[in-house]
């Protein structure tokens, strides 16, 4: 005969009064959705009174006793505050809470929650927790998990978290990633054979870790990192263990690698990142068969990569960044047919860059940027179908671009500068239809620039190459483009707009042409609202039309064959430079407007008439004001603001008169 239970109204009673002392506002749980996999939504909406408290959402009661043993809240869209004397701390019975991704700012880790004296798991994390943490904690010697990670202005009390674990004799799970411990590490934490994760990431532990061997063969995940005066050698583990996921990044360990590491065989992450770690990677890192994820970036460590890492065939992310390592890239590495991540840039590697990537069909992103390597980009690259970074910027490498066998096709950043590659820019770079970078600058290209045929382009980099011919025409059709840099090529003709100029280059930030041979009159009406850089130096222009431009910061002008009046800046401009031009007249007062200018040089033209005395008046920004070489007449202006920036004053080559003003 089944057992029928009696609804517990005073259970349901206080339920109902814990859900009023709370507001719903689904902001509180947007990590849920955003980050978490979990779908937030309100739970305790659909608790109504007459109902049985032990159907409703997140509530779980015995089938025998009836009383409320689990109560699940995670994700609720919960606001408020839980005080003292919440209805929360009369369900005595709780096996399990789990009140995680709400928002409780302002309340802290309170005295009730030590009255759960049957609680075998509890989660708290992410809530905004401040203030002391209860000791009343370490009391629940029943707990197995205990999660109160992300509450970053919550803190133990001292000597509290050494009483947590040595009273916690039953944990598995102790995650406090970001709560404040500031103290040492509890040696009685590497006694506890039962844990399996222990995550003390950003707790601001120092001093010295245990030096002794850790026998916690259970352990799967142990997260130390961010503690950045927390040290030691790479920990010992004993043979018999069972670890996952090891996290040491941003801490102060130190020394080499050793040996012995080869025995941690079910590992499947090794963080090292931003240590102190030096010496070569032993052979026995290849070791490793379960490994996926192997992060040694920002560290210390020298010497060549040990081809042992070939082993590594379930390997998904290798960074070895920003290191010191040198020789040449080993050719196992393409036995790595699962990796997706591979980073090699910064540090010593020379040698041919080797033909490995046949079989890596599955790499997203390759980085090899800043090292010593030459030769031609292998052809094998051309096979990476689903390569979206493609970075090799500073090295020596030579020769033509290689085109795509069957790959290529999602490419987004493609950086090849700083480099001796010759020969032309090949026609497939023009057709990627998710390129968003292309950065080809500071090699020996030569030829025309092709027509672009996709608008997904922010950044286009050719700048010092040995390019030719006309800007193509769909340049302006690029409507996501902020940054173009043209500068010191062989680039000529009058660089013209399409009628609908107006709106052109909706998004663009940045224009470098200088050091080519455009001539003609400059008229791009381009980034109306957007533009604050433009540098079209040392060309052969001969006239600039000047545009509303709102937001123009840079104006780089000089050295070019302008005629006519000198244009008036942008009220918003700070460097203003057209120096060595052919410009004549006399200067409108309409530059007072610039209020803002820093940098004014109009030196090496045939200006006249006087000056305006507003020129002293700019603002105390003014640092450079250069007028020479022009037919300027009449009396220095005297005015400048007292407490200026001025830095460097020129009047030499006019006919002015007057004492220059004082400091």
């Amino acid at each position: 005969m089944p057992i029928i239970r009696a609804p517990n109204n005073g259970q349901s009673l206080a339920l109902l009064q814990l859900k009023k002392s709370f507001a719903i506002d689904s902001s509180s749980s947007w990590f849920c959705d955003e980050y978490g996999g979990t779908v937030a939504y309100p739970k305790t909406e659909y608790w109504k009174e007459g109902s049985d408290c032990c159907s409703w959402d997140g509530v779980t009661c015995d089938l025998v006793t009836g009383h409320v043993i689990e109560l699940d809240l995670s994700c609720s869209w919960l606001s408020g505050t839980i005080h003292s004397n919440s209805t929360l701390f009369r369900f005595s019975n709780l096996q399990r809470l789990n009140l995680a991704l709400n928002d409780f700012y302002g309340s802290s880790v309170l005295d009730g929650f030590g009255r759960f004296s049957s609680l075998t798991h509890l989660n708290l994390s992410d809530l905004g927790f401040s203030g002391l943490i209860s000791p009343a904690i370490s009391h629940l010697s029943n707990l197995v998990s205990l999660d109160l990670s992300w509450n970053g202005r919550a803190e133990f009390a001292p000597h509290s978290f050494d009483s947590l674990g040595q009273n916690l004799t039953k944990l598995q799970k102790l995650h406090l990633r970001g709560v404040s411990i500031s103290s040492i590490f509890p040696n009685s934490l590497l006694n506890r054979s039962s844990l399996i994760s222990l995550d003390l990431s950003w707790c601001g532990l120092h001093g010295r870790f245990p030096d002794h061997d850790i026998h916690l063969p259970k352990l799967q995940l142990l997260y130390l990192g961010e503690n950045y005066y927390l040290s030691r050698n790479f920990p010992r583990f004993s043979e018999n263990n069972s670890l996952i996921d090891l996290v040491l990044q941003s801490t102060n360990f130190s020394g080499e690698l050793l040996t012995s590491m080869g025995n941690l065989k079910s590992l499947q992450t090794l963080y090292l990142i931003n240590c102190r770690f030096s010496g070569s990677i032993p052979a026995s890192l290849g070791n490793l068969k379960s490994l996926q994820a192997l992060d040694l970036s920002y560290c210390q460590f020298s010497g060549s990569i040990p081809a042992s890492l070939g082993n590594l065939k379930s390997l998904q992310t290798l960074n070895l960044s920003d290191c010191q390592f040198s020789g040449s890239i080993p050719a196992s590495l393409e036995n790595l047919t699962q990796i997706t991540t591979l980073n090699l840039r910064w540090n010593h590697f020379g040698g041919k860059i080797p033909n490995v990537f046949y079989n890596l069909r599955n790499l997203n992103f390759l980085y090899l940027v800043g090292n010593n390597l030459s030769g031609q980009i292998p052809p094998s690259i051309g096979n990476l179908t689903n390569l979206h970074y493609f970075d090799v910027f500073q090295n020596q490498l030579e020769g033509a671009i290689p085109s795509p066998v069957n790959g290529f096709s999602s490419l987004s950043y493609v950086d090849l500068g700083y480099n001796l590659l010759n020969g032309t820019i090949p026609s497939w770079l023009y057709t990627l239809p998710s390129l968003v970078e292309l950065d080809l600058s500071h090699n020996k290209l030569i030829g025309h620039i092709g027509e672009f045929q996709f608008d997904s382009l922010e950044k286009i980099d050719l700048s010092m190459n040995e390019l030719h011919g006309s800007i193509p025409t769909s340049i302006f059709e690029l409507v996501n483009l902020s940054s173009l840099y043209l500068f010191s090529n062989n680039l000529n003709g009058v660089p013209e707009t399409s009628v609908h100029s107006n709106s052109m280059l909706p998004k663009i930030k940045s224009i470098d042409l200088s050091n080519n041979n455009i001539s003609g009159i400059f008229s791009w009406n381009v980034g109306k609202n957007t533009l604050f850089y433009m540098n079209l130096s040392y060309n052969s222009i001969s006239g600039f039309e000047m545009h509303p431009w709102s937001r123009m910061k840079i104006l780089d002008l000089q050295s070019n064959l302008l005629q006519g009046p000198l244009p008036t800046p942008p009220n918003s401009i700070y460097f203003f430079l057209v120096s060595h031009n052919k410009l004549s007249g006399e200067i409108s007062p309409l530059i007072c407007k610039a209020s803002s200018m820093k940098i004014l040089d109009i030196s090496h033209n045939n200006l006249s008439g006087m000056l305006p005395h507003c020129l002293g008046n700019f603002g105390k920004d003014l640092s450079v004001l250069n007028v020479q070489r022009n037919q300027f007449h009449g009396t220095i202006p005297q005015t400048f603001l007292k407490g200026n920036s001025i830095r460097t004053l020129d009047f030499n080559g006019n006919q002015l008169e007057g004492l220059l003003p004082r400091s």
